[in-house]
């Protein structure tokens, strides 16, 4: 069988064999059909695959085209401003969105290291996709779900920062890588890690890395620790949960994944990393007291001014454009003037009887620059709300009587060169269309000079002024101070019947006076850097001379005067200060008062602005709705402000007086000259004053008021023993004049004392009753004129002297039936009398009112004295008028 079965050709030699060699035929058929099937599937996978890729093209193409468009002012976002004061300190930002923004040149490379190290360590070597990132994040995708992990360079968190919206979601990564490969082509790497440095969230309402540490650790970038850099750096990932403020635990934990990140990339060393871990993330972070204080929103009156005026230099935004404003505000000033409204810093009390707060608007310049020192917008200014009403800059009411040195006199000074001494007629007054003037005291005073006039606010001599240089000229000086009104001037103007003003128009008017008449626009900012930190806006305003030298400085002169003893501005007063001022108060029409109930003797306003060569402070106090009214002690507020800022700020400095130009001379003037005369040798000291004048126009004629006139001649005296009386007779040569004679008697050598005055040339002396030597002085007297006078003595002898005489006591009968006190009058009595003396005293300049002399008595009537002699004086005419 072994035989048979081995020598078969293709025949197996046993079952086994045939088993075998069946099953070695199926391996053989399986294997092909296998790889058939796999060939099948590949090239399935792989058309899938190109169909994938085309509908994932066509569908990234898609969401590609409806991405916005590279817009580069979204790219830079909103800033918010810095705002320092005039040392160059920080007062505070303004914006919704605390950024400070720094340029590429600024980064420090330490903090470059730990960004890049823990968000895109390849940065500098993608396209703005990172290929690599994205396949493990595609896994990790597919293993965890959509959205698990993500990919972003830092190029696409720009864009996402920019221009998308953080959702997840498959158009939004599609949209988000286009544009990171567009951005790339548009700007360099360091551009856009500028972008993305300043961008990203902080946490606490701040954006970018800068503000941040500022913000964490109180330093500047290039001042950062690595402990301190590395914390901020893993921040974005999860702003809030990572603030080290809230969460210090996590934030440690973050700060150490960086510092780990930082090792493996090889930014730092080992040694470095683990110094770094180790120390207490709390330990460098800024104080508790130090975040509150920061928090604090200083001196916001003053900074609503600058916001207001940076929006007028031009297309600006304080509020998003990252700008550096350096400002003129004097923190101790600022400070003083809120303490002030704050009732802390004065020695008065804020009025409360109404039911609406008692305000005041204040703003103090610097007198040479025209630059804000110290706005205060009012009491409890911005606690509601930011932004508030400004009573120094919103409130605008009529001025009163502080308008009167700048539209009635100083333009009278300027076009028409007046003197100090320019005489008004202070009489009762109706303007054109018949309405009456009055003044404040409900009296007038007759002649008075244009300092007298201010001195005492007189209105109706401020009309005067005002029409007499003209209304046209009057407008056009207040709108070279600032002053511009687009309605027109009237008559009233003169007094404060204008359109309404505000403290800082007001401030930088007067700061015009002390400045020699150089008027400079009252201004809050020195200078504006742009965000890009080298671009500088101009903004410094230009000088501009408004008056002649003599102008200010007569005007100057004047209102030194208003805050002296007796004046309306003496509760301003500071003293040894060298300052000027003028008071105002506006009036409600008999209307307004009958129908809110307010008392006649109470005011809607009151002003007061004060200045010296250094400083000038504006005030306006009162109530935001008008039938809140002032009485007479709640005026002096304003005053009493203006002192308190004027003192505090004038202290441990030099404040110079205001000099005289070479344009202005001062010459003595004899009062109640008109035009102005010089003194004369015999005008008396009292009738003397001392005013200014544009030099050339000074008085050069001399005043014959009181020159002397010829004395009597020949003088003699003559005793009848028989009629016990001497008569005395004199001649007077001057035809031209028809003076009256005073005679006087001395017995003796006693004091001499006013027999009588006569018109005749003689006068008998009657009841010459005793021994002695008497003398007698006869004087000419025309008007206000005088004689030397001219005497003779007559000896008597041989008189027995009179028995039982007794001196008549004061006030009952001599024999003749007069008694002493008729005698004074008849014989010293004055002519027309004085003036009840009004409420206020002029100045020592000026002495008294033109019409209240020393002299007024001078001219006395006819009537018997009794002198020495114990007789009675009889006049020789009868006729004259007693």
């Amino acid at each position: 069988m072994k035989e048979r079965i081995h020598t078969m050709s293709g025949q197996y030699k046993s079952r086994e064999e045939k088993r075998l060699a069946q099953q070695k035929k199926a391996k053989g058929n399986g294997k092909g059909k296998k790889k058939s099937f796999f060939a099948k599937a590949i090239i399935s996978l792989f058309i899938i695959g190109i169909i994938g890729m085309l509908s994932g093209a066509g569908l990234f193409a898609y969401y590609a085209s409806k991405a916005p468009e590279l817009d580069e002012s979204l790219l830079k976002d909103p800033i918010a401003s810095e705002i320092f004061d005039m040392n160059g300190d920080l007062i505070t930002t303004v914006g919704t969105e605390k950024r400070d923004y720094v340029n590429y040149e600024q980064i420090p490379p330490l903090m470059e290291d730990a960004i890049l190290a823990t968000e895109d360590n390849r940065f500098y070597k993608h396209n703005g996709i990172d290929i690599i990132r994205l396949g493990g994040a595609v896994i990790a995708n597919v293993t965890n779900g959509f959205g698990s992990e993500g990919a972003s360079t830092l190029t696409q968190q720009v864009i996402k920062g920019s221009f998308l919206s953080p959702d997840k979601t498959l158009e939004r990564k599609a949209q988000e890588a286009w544009l990171a490969v567009k951005l790339e082509q548009d700007y360099t790497k360091q551009e856009i890690f500028e972008m993305y440095f300043n961008k990203v969230y902080m946490s606490a309402g701040i954006n970018g890395f800068g503000t941040a540490a500022t913000y964490y650790y109180g330093k500047e970038l290039k001042d950062l620790e690595l402990h301190e850099a590395a914390l901020l750096a893993g921040m974005p990932q999860s702003p809030n949960n990572y603030n080290p403020f809230d969460y210090p635990e996590n934030a440690e934990k973050r700060r150490n994944i960086v510092l780990s990140l930082m090792h493996q990339h090889e930014k730092i060393s080992q040694e470095e990393m683990e110094q770094a871990q180790a120390m207490p993330v709390t330990e460098s972070l800024v104080s508790e007291e130090a975040r509150e204080e920061r928090s604090i929103d200083k001196y916001q009156a003053f900074v609503d001014v600058v916001i207001d005026e940076v929006a007028e230099l031009g297309d600006y935004n304080l509020f998003t454009d990252g700008l550096k404003v350096y400002t003129t505000v004097d923190p101790k000033a600022q400070e003083r003037v809120e303490a002030i409204l704050a009732g802390e810093a004065i020695d008065f009390e804020y009025p409360t009887r109404h039911e609406e707060i008692f305000q005041a608007g204040i703003t103090l310049l610097d007198t040479q620059t025209g630059e804000i020192r110290a706005i205060g917008g009012g009491q409890a200014y911005g606690e509601e709300n930011k932004r508030g009403f400004n009573f120094a800059v919103d409130q605008k009411r009529q001025p009163g009587s502080t308008i009167k040195p700048l539209l009635d006199y100083a333009p009278g000074i300027e076009h028409e060169k007046w003197s100090t001494y320019h005489q008004f007629k202070d009489e009762p007054y109706t303007y054109d269309k018949g309405t009456e003037v009055n003044n404040w005291d409900g009296q007038f005073k007759g002649d008075v000079s244009m300092r007298l006039s201010l001195w005492d606010s007189r209105n109706v001599p401020a009309v005067k002024a005002l029409k007499e240089v003209g209304i046209d000229k009057g407008t056009e000086f207040i709108a070279n101070l600032g002053l511009k009104f687009d309605e027109p001037l009237y008559e009233s103007s003169a007094i404060g019947a204008t359109p309404g003003v505000n403290s800082v128009q007001m401030a930088g008017a007067y700061a015009a006076f002390g400045n020699g008449g150089i008027y400079n626009k009252p201004h809050s900012v020195t200078k504006v850097i742009l965000r890009d930190g080298e671009t500088e806006v101009n903004v410094d305003p230009e000088p501009k001379t408004a008056m002649k030298d003599y102008t200010a400085y007569m005007i100057n002169d004047m209102l030194k005067d208003v805050l002296q003893p007796g004046a309306t501005g003496i509760y301003a007063n500071v003293q040894g200060l060298p300052m000027a001022g003028k008071s105002g108060t506006t009036n409600y029409d008999k209307t307004y008062i009958a129908e809110n109930g307010i008392p006649k003797n109470e005011a809607p306003d009151s002003w007061f602005v004060g200045y010296t060569t250094n400083y000038t402070a504006s005030v306006w106090t009162g109530y935001k709705e008008m039938q809140y009214s002032l009485n007479p002690l709640e005026r002096r507020i304003a005053q009493y402000i203006v002192k308190d800022i004027m003192s505090y700020v004038s202290q441990d400095i030099d404040t110079q007086d205001f000099k005289k130009p070479k344009s202005v001379v001062e010459s003595p003037v004899e009062k109640g000259s008109n035009p102005a005369r010089l003194p004369s040798d015999y005008t008396p000291e009292d009738r003397i004053t001392y005013e200014l004048f544009v030099r050339g126009t000074e008085p050069s004629k001399v005043s014959e008021q009181f020159d002397k006139i010829p004395a009597p001649k020949g003088l003699e005296g003559e005793f009848d023993n028989d009629k016990k009386t001497i008569t005395l007779t004199w001649d007077y040569d001057d035809d031209d004049r028809k003076p009256s004679f005073e005679v006087k008697a001395s017995f003796n050598g006693e004091d001499s004392k006013v027999l009588s005055t006569t018109s005749e040339k003689g006068l008998i002396v009657e009841n010459i009753a005793a021994d002695g030597s008497y003398t007698f002085t006869v004087t000419a007297v025309d008007g206000e004129q005088r004689s030397e006078p001219v005497s003779v003595t007559v000896n008597v002898e041989g008189q027995e002297p009179e028995e039982d005489i007794e001196e008549t006591p004061e006030g009952e009968e001599n024999e003749d039936g007069a008694n002493e006190e008729d005698e004074e009058e008849n014989g010293e009595g004055n002519g027309d009398g004085e003036n009840e003396e009004d409420e206020t005293t002029p100045p020592a300049e000026d002495g008294t009112d033109e019409e209240n002399d020393d002299d007024a008595g001078e001219d006395q009537g006819e009537g018997e004295g009794n002198g020495n002699t114990g007789g009675t004086g009889t006049d020789t005419n009868s006729n004259d008028d007693q």
